[in-house]
């Protein structure tokens, strides 16, 4: 088998469309390539889909931390606490046995058992976990940057009129991003790298359909040679890392675009004439 037949039948292994069996025998460095790397888009969802949904609950996460309200503090204070001070396996080993309990003990929503063994699966019960643990790391990014807001900022809101809503909105919230936006991105980067505790974590890949370091562990356990298919693992984010840095850089100098040093300046040609 070449490597563009490889490729063809291979690529999209981990998502069920493709060849269903693995090469039993004289693996080649193309199928290690090629198989984690379809294996890698399984990281690749559960990092940015856990980012895409932790953005906004570490959002209101942040504002409710401060709230005068203790009814909406407290509640996000802990919830903060416990997933910040306890071990993201953990935290999965804890939710893939409390979710398999549940269809155990039956839900009943008017009178009728609602199916949840669909959250046992790692696709719906890992990318939960993650999205509960990344929101609660950046809410406290986003709320230490709440707190940064320079006063003098908040004063100009204020005599400008601007209040409630319209303040948070204009004011608040676009100085929060760009003061916690670094902090966010390293926050990124160790979400998507987390990814790889899916694989230890309990929860079964569907029907082999497994991530990146489900592959690599295949390939060594084949070949007793854990020196090829693990490097590879960190090819593969490494280069991950580069595209998220990339992608947040953007964002970053969006977020930054109206002050002096990041503004382009024209390149202004005056001959001199007369001396």
């Amino acid at each position: 088998m070449t490597c563009a037949e490889t490729f063809a039948a291979y690529a999209l292994r981990s998502i069920g469309i493709g060849e269903k069996l693995l090469p039993k025998t004289d693996f080649t460095l193309c199928q290690q390539f090629t198989l984690i790397g379809s294996g890698l888009i399984w990281n690749v969802y559960f990092g940015f889909v856990a980012l895409a949904f932790g953005f906004f609950l570490a959002n209101a996460l942040a504002l409710a931390k401060t709230a005068r309200s203790p009814l909406l503090r407290k509640p996000a204070d802990w919830f903060v606490f416990v997933f910040r001070g306890s071990p993201l396996f953990i935290q999965f080993f804890l939710a893939y046995e409390t979710l398999v309990l549940l269809p155990r003990s039956g839900i009943n929503v008017l009178g009728m058992t609602v199916d949840t063994s669909w959250l046992t699966k790692a696709w719906a019960g890992a990318l939960i976990v993650m999205v509960l643990n990344t929101a609660a790391y950046s809410a406290e990014i986003f709320y230490g940057a709440l707190r940064s807001i320079p006063k003098g900022d908040l004063e100009a809101a204020d005599a400008y009129g601007l209040t409630g809503w319209q303040r948070f909105r204009r004011i608040e919230w676009p100085t929060m991003l760009r003061l916690g936006w670094p902090g966010y991105t390293n926050e990124a980067i160790f979400l998507l790298q987390s990814s790889t505790l899916v694989y230890f974590s309990g929860f079964p890949a569907f029907q082999q359909q497994g991530d990146a370091l489900y592959y690599a562990n295949y390939f060594a356990d084949k070949t007793f040679n854990p020196f090829i298919p693990y490097p590879i693992v960190a090819f593969y984010f490494i280069c991950l890392t580069l595209a998220v840095i990339w992608l947040f850089g953007r964002v970053n100098r969006h977020l930054n675009r109206h002050l002096p040093q990041n503004m382009r300046s024209r390149i202004r040609l005056r001959p001199q004439v007369i001396r």
